[in-house]
């Protein structure tokens, strides 16, 4: 059975390296017939959180703008998929922004089982990404339906378009080629 996949690319850089993997993975997830949604943070208004929790009780956000949409899609997706560039070993400050803002979903009938991470930055170690999996892992962990399910890690990536053949663009297609 087909799943629905939202792809959100929370990079602000046009031709950015992250975005690029999010197109590869949705090629690969299309691929074995899912249905696959992209948004981008690209030219959206999301403020910050305040805090209220008044999302608990209303069962969404008070505050009015593009993050209202984008976490109705989180709501129905049965996968979500973060795709980030890496900035100080952490996932980008609109991506942590846009989790912050999606906190009605914690008490809501949420769809999504599996959650991805997409990465890239210009350094190349293995732990790198290590600080963006381990946020992502702790919004998960609010979700005791979903986990964690799998992560591609694009490293020595730094101008936009870096990317062009890197090994990482596969292993992305063929993450998400194994959503079924």
């Amino acid at each position: 059975m087909a799943k629905k996949i939202l792809i959100i690319e929370t990079s602000l850089r046009a031709n950015s390296n992250s975005d690029a993997l999010a197109e590869e993975f949705a090629k690969g997830a299309k691929s074995s017939g899912n249905e696959v949604e992209i948004v981008s943070l690209k030219g959206k208004n999301i403020a910050f959180c305040k805090g209220c929790l008044a999302c608990q009780k209303l069962g969404k956000c008070v505050i009015e703008d593009d993050s209202s949409e984008i976490s109705r899609k989180m709501l129905n997706a049965d996968v979500i998929v973060w795709a980030t560039p890496i900035y100080y070993y952490e996932m980008s400050g609109q991506m942590k922004t846009l989790i912050d803002r999606a906190n009605w979903l914690y008490s809501a009938d949420y769809a999504f089982r599996d959650v991805y991470l997409l990465s890239a930055a210009a350094e190349d170690e293995d732990y790198v990404d290590a600080g963006a999996a381990k946020g992502v892992q702790g919004w998960i962990d609010c979700f005791e339906k979903a986990r964690f399910a799998g992560k591609v890690f694009a490293g020595g990536v730094n101008d936009g378009g870096d990317i062009a053949n890197h090994k990482a663009l596969s292993e992305a297609f063929e993450l998400g080629k194994s959503i079924a």
